[in-house]
């Protein structure tokens, strides 16, 4: 973080690290009156993944102030370049974190969440002198932002199969997380008749195997549906497992196709915990409705793809991004890059750089379209949908 301010300093902004862990970048515009234009992705990643996802964003958004700076290009509106905290949610299995903090969406039990060693996130953020004030007034609302923009690759693999460096999102699919727990009671593997138990591990794999073939039983929607972790108590070989959590990661872009496969899966979590004679508790860590891209925004980005020989295309987001949250605060606009085979939260994760230096450009000719528009002077967004529903 400290690397990423000091390319900030030198881009001709003035960095700061607020209690929540977010790094912003300001570069000060000619007219405080109007309000500010807020660019930004993050830099945390997942355990097990590669150094692309979020990454470009944020070095894509400082490239695009170096090449004001260096174009001695005035500008009216102030610009704002963020590093938000905790995006990917891997420690505190909560994500989104810092643009939440920023917008005023921090839930009340926030800063309790553990980590799988007991260490809270308000723990976490003072051991590095973070002590984070839930009475400040959140830093961007509607009335102060007139827009934000992030870049980022694509985590999928169709813009590799259209051959196209870049692509125009038109919004972000709604992501469902839900934790479950399922309690039964342990017992000598060699011992207990299989009528008699009740395996909390076996529940579990019921309801992860049906979910599954749940989701896929219509591969022409853009339904997904994952189970990424999962905690076996006591976890010995020769033990009937007594306690297990897991967790359910469930997308869509229609928010009444998802809450049909929300009513199925709570429905398959209860039918199989009675079938087991098994106690459950559902908690829900996210739930997030889409977010669909400014058309504004768009049609500016198609005019300069177009102006640099590049193909406007549009395409969906299935995974979420701190877009959908700055989405209710202000309209927003995001360029995909493409990245090689689809790859992302996985070692091999790769963007080329040409590919990169074509959606920073892009970025850049779409801030300076909008920063010294004085129209674009108040936020908000209506988030109105032009997905069919058949």
């Amino acid at each position: 973080m400290d690397l990423v301010s000091s390319w900030m300093n030198e881009a001709g902004m003035t960095s700061t690290i607020d209690s929540f862990g977010n790094l912003i970048g300001v570069y000060e515009g000619n007219d405080p009156s109007l309000t500010r234009l807020v660019i930004g992705s993050h830099i945390d990643t997942q355990p097990y993944a590669g150094r692309f996802d979020g990454t470009i964003g944020v070095l894509g958004a400082i490239e695009v102030i170096q090449l004001m700076q260096e174009n001695h290009i005035k500008l009216e509106r102030t610009i704002e370049i963020v590093s938000f905290a905790d995006e990917e949610g891997a420690r505190f299995n909560k994500g989104l974190f810092g643009v939440r903090a920023l917008t005023g969406k921090l839930e009340a039990e926030e800063m309790e969440l553990k980590d799988i060693n007991g260490t809270t996130r308000a723990q976490a953020l003072k051991d590095i002198e973070l002590y984070p004030n839930h009475m400040e007034p959140p830093r961007y609302t509607p009335e102060n932002v007139c827009a934000f923009l992030e870049m980022h690759i694509e985590q999928g693999p169709l813009l590799e199969s259209q051959n196209l460096p870049v692509g125009i999102v038109s919004g972000i699919s709604g992501p469902l997380w839900l934790t479950v727990e399922f309690e039964g009671h342990s017992g000598h593997a060699g011992a207990v008749p299989m009528g008699l138990r009740q395996d909390a591990l076996v529940g579990a794999a019921r309801v992860i195997h049906l979910f599954d073939e749940m989701v896929k039983s219509d591969l022409s929607h853009p339904t997904v549906g994952t189970v990424g972790f999962i905690n076996n108590f006591p976890n010995s070989r020769n033990t009937i497992s007594e306690k297990v959590t897991f967790t359910i990661d469930l997308r869509d872009l229609l928010p009444d196709r998802r809450k049909k496969y929300e009513d199925q899966l709570y429905q398959l979590i209860t039918t199989t915990a009675q079938m087991y004679q098994l106690n459950y508790h559902i908690t829900e860590d996210t739930n997030s409705d889409p977010k669909y891209c400014a058309g504004w925004i768009k049609e500016i980005m198609q005019e300069e793809l177009t102006e640099m020989g590049q193909e406007p295309f549009e395409l969906m987001s299935g995974p979420f991004h701190d877009s959908l949250i700055m989405a209710d605060c202000c309209p927003y606009g995001m360029i995909f890059v493409r990245c090689e085979k689809g790859l992302s939260h996985h070692p091999n994760e790769y963007a080329d750089i040409e590919d990169i230096t074509i959606g920073t450009q892009l970025l850049y000719h779409t801030v300076t379209r909008i920063v010294n528009n004085k129209h674009l002077n108040v936020g908000g967004n209506t988030n109105e949908s032009n997905i069919q529903t058949s």
